[in-house]
């Protein structure tokens, strides 16, 4: 009979494993390429968690339990927050440490991360030509490929609104959830009343806006480090760099909830 082994803080969360994780690539070894390896392996980890909250956030409305819901969706929007500061953490490197290994990551870019991408197709953001970002049959297509053939939260949090009996417009029920969301008058108007006559539900709304706000922070903050970084450069592995970046600015994943904002009274 084989005895079990005794359980320890290490080998629980896998210690060792976990800090033979970070392979530099420079040759002498940078300084600097450590905390850069750090930072994106904890930026990761962290789009893993949200990803994990977001789907169970899913579940909970379609089971119509709103109060958990909101309890789920205010640690995602704590967990944001983090990934801001993390901002400040990679801006202690100047552009010369950044350039002193940038060499060394070759075709690798923060633009291939398929955890993000899959974040932007639960969200909503859906776009089939980022599917060709990823070799097919690979893990990383399989993974995001997923996301896109499946319903997003913005689409199941509508369900909901049906099953409240808020006259959802069928277009929106039967829209292909292939499709990224686009702002909608009839169901800008079932808002308005929301806000007005139901506090719940409003709440649960105004959160949806601070993870649209948030995650819009997060990537402002990310452009003008990218900016201070590398100036107008192309990207890392050959990404579009901050032009591109800056185009993402100001998109937001629940358009009908800003839109609504100059008719309330």
């Amino acid at each position: 009979m084989a005895i079990k082994k005794e359980l320890t803080y290490t080998n629980y969360l896998k210690i060792e494993e976990l800090l033979k994780l970070q392979e530099l690539q420079s040759k002498p070894e940078e300084h600097d390429e450590m905390l850069f390896i750090i930072i994106h392996q904890s930026y990761e980890i962290w789009f893993k968690q949200i990803l994990f909250e977001l789907d169970y956030l899913m579940k909970l409305l379609e089971k119509d339990d709103l109060v958990m819901a909101q309890k789920t969706l205010k640690r995602v929007l704590t967990i944001l927050k983090v990934l801001v500061h993390k901002v400040d953490i990679l801006e202690t490197m100047t552009p010369m440490d950044f350039l002193s290994f940038r060499d060394y990551l070759e075709s690798a870019s923060g633009f291939q991360s398929y955890q993000f991408r899959e974040l932007e197709f639960l969200l909503g953001h859906k776009r089939e030509r980022i599917l060709n970002m990823f070799k097919e049959g690979s893990p990383e297509r399989n993974a995001v490929e997923k996301r896109f053939n499946e319903k997003s939260l913005w689409t199941i949090f509508i369900e909901f609104l049906k099953r409240k009996s808020y006259n959802i417009p069928t277009e929106l029920l039967n829209k292909n959830i292939k499709e990224s969301t686009e702002p909608n008058e009839e169901l800008q108007k079932i808002f308005i009343d929301i806000y007005k006559n139901d506090n719940l539900i409003s709440q649960f709304c105004e959160l949806l806006l601070d993870f649209d706000e948030g995650l819009q922070e997060w990537r402002y903050r990310h452009i003008k480090m990218v900016e201070r970084t590398i100036g107008n450069k192309q990207g890392t592995g050959g990404s579009p760099g901050v032009e591109y970046l800056k185009k993402t600015l100001f998109t937001p994943v629940f358009p009908d909830l800003w839109l609504i904002r100059s008719e309330l009274k």
